[in-house]
């Protein structure tokens, strides 16, 4: 028989979750529910501001560049600007992209975001179209693409401070967990790994089983049974319930949990066991009142993997092109300054397993690589990857272009060569490859590249276990924008060079 969801009477049990309650006081953030208000404010106005820079600067691009237009003087489109910028508001809003289930993880607001925008102008023009007025092209192809830039920089922006907020232990958000202890216990160690997700756990109640065996799960206290979980959540202040998985949570309990806690505005949150599958591959579909959660394939080949090749192969010519200069003063440097050639090439393993010479500029002096078995009882690093904080080998000038990853610049030859991508996971070596399991192959799938999440994630600072789940994260959960984002965020790690070494 399913238990049902109420409110537990016994006094003993009432006590033991104030005890709770009081332990938890001084070893958890203070519960502040009012932080999404005061970040959906912040994420307004600054929404607001990109859009009327946004729209200002194709009102002066377009009439002060020259000409007329045939629908009216240039005054009619401060009125149009205005216009447009309350419905570009309006639209980010319909498209909930500053819901705060979203917002400060994710690509999903970012989604969300360019959805609204491409949205509205479409809607533009079609009506623009259906009514016949001349619309001035040149406003709309400066104002959208501008738009859509100041809005995700902004955005980006934001979150950077949220990030900052939640690593002082503000802006977080408490979250009771129920399951059972297995199911428990493994999000609990999700979410202490990503801190960023903004929530804290503060208790867990587990059905069933022996109640002198429930005083913690994974170091969080057991409030209690399935039928705690609304006290538990008075008691503690969560602004949130996950249900893991538990054979006693079935649809009727987990529909009169609801219920209950829809009275409070507790969010119920059904944590369905997918460990690093990015929102964008996870889809809802209802089948005669039934939820089916669909996985999406990852993507390593097609129109989307081809306009990703394509922007690699741009981009790394246009930078080519306005760092030639930089790269030869670099080149000359390697040169003068330490006896050896100025490039230095290495075999690694790229997509599918195909061998390659990845070209760097030189940092270790003449020689380095028969050292390494010397050093090896210094080595710092875990599983096959030799790491030294402090290594002798590097030259004074090549320290410093670890620091800056300036090093790593010439792989933009191989990026045009076809051997890697601008983004991507972390180029291994045939020693590497030789002790891959199944999971670390999946690197392989796609092309390795200049930088990915394992460079903006900490880089030399990551351990063996955690660089392989962002390389295979970003290999089944890539998208275009998630590069753009990646790439934006390479330039900040290369001048704060954390984990460069």
């Amino acid at each position: 028989m399913s238990p049902t969801v109420g409110l537990p009477a016994d006094a003993d049990e009432l006590r033991s979750l104030a005890d709770h309650q009081r332990a938890l006081a001084g070893t958890v953030a203070p519960a502040d529910p009012a932080w999404p208000r005061r970040y959906a404010r912040l994420l307004l106005a600054a929404d607001s501001g990109a859009i009327i820079v946004a729209l200002a600067v194709a009102y002066f691009v377009r009439f002060f560049a020259g000409g007329e237009i045939a629908g009216g003087a240039p005054a009619s489109y401060v009125a149009i600007s205005a216009g447009f910028a309350l419905l570009w508001l309006a639209a980010l809003a319909i498209e909930k992209s500053r819901d705060r289930r979203i917002v400060g993880v994710g690509m999903t607001e970012y989604g969300r975001v360019w959805t609204a925008s491409a949205r509205l102008f479409g809607a533009v023009a079609i009506l623009a179209f259906v009514v016949q007025f001349d619309l001035a092209r040149g406003f709309v192809a400066v104002a959208f693409p501008a738009g859509v830039a100041l809005l995700l920089v902004g955005r980006y922006a934001a979150r950077r401070y949220l990030q900052a907020l939640r690593r002082r232990g503000r802006a977080l958000s408490r979250i009771v967990l129920t399951g059972s202890r297995a199911a428990v216990a493994e999000l609990v160690a999700e979410l202490a790994r990503n801190p960023l997700a903004g929530y804290v756990v503060v208790g867990a109640c587990i059905p069933g089983g022996d109640p002198a065996a429930r005083a913690s799960v994974a170091g969080v206290p057991v409030l209690g049974d399935l039928v705690d979980v609304p006290r538990g959540v008075h008691l503690t202040g969560a602004q949130a319930v996950a249900v893991a998985g538990s054979d006693q949570m079935t649809s009727s309990v987990l529909r009169a949990l609801g219920y209950q806690l829809e009275a409070s505005g507790t969010d119920l949150i059904v944590a369905p066991g997918l460990v690093d599958v990015a929102g964008p591959r996870v889809v809802m579909s209802p089948a005669e009142g039934l939820s089916l959660v669909h996985v999406d394939a990852p993507v390593f080949t097609g129109v989307r993997y081809a306009v990703k090749s394509l922007l690699d192969w741009s981009l790394a010519l246009i930078a080519v092109l306005v760092l030639a200069l930089p790269l030869a003063v670099l080149a000359v440097a390697v040169a003068v300054t330490s006896r050896g050639p100025v490039f230095f090439t290495q075999e690694r393993v790229g997509r599918n397993g195909r061998p390659f010479r990845m070209i760097k500029f030189r940092s270790m002096r003449v020689g380095a690589e028969a050292e390494v078995d010397e050093l090896a009882d210094l080595n710092e690093g875990a599983g096959p990857l030799f790491k030294l904080r402090d290594d002798p080998r590097v030259t004074p000038l090549g320290r410093l272009l670890r620091r800056y990853s300036l090093d790593e610049l010439p792989q933009l030859f191989n990026v045009l060569r076809g051997d890697m991508s601008l983004v991507g996971p972390r180029p291994p070596l045939p020693s590497e490859v030789a002790s891959y399991d199944g999971r670390a192959s999946r690197r392989m799938l796609v092309k390795p590249g200049l930088t990915g999440l394992w460079q903006v994630s900490g880089r030399s600072d990551l351990s063996w276990d955690e660089g392989l789940r962002k390389d295979v994260y970003y290999v089944e959960n890539w998208t275009v924008l998630g590069d753009l984002l990646i790439m934006a965020r390479t330039v900040r790690a290369m001048f704060a060079a954390e984990g460069a070494y």
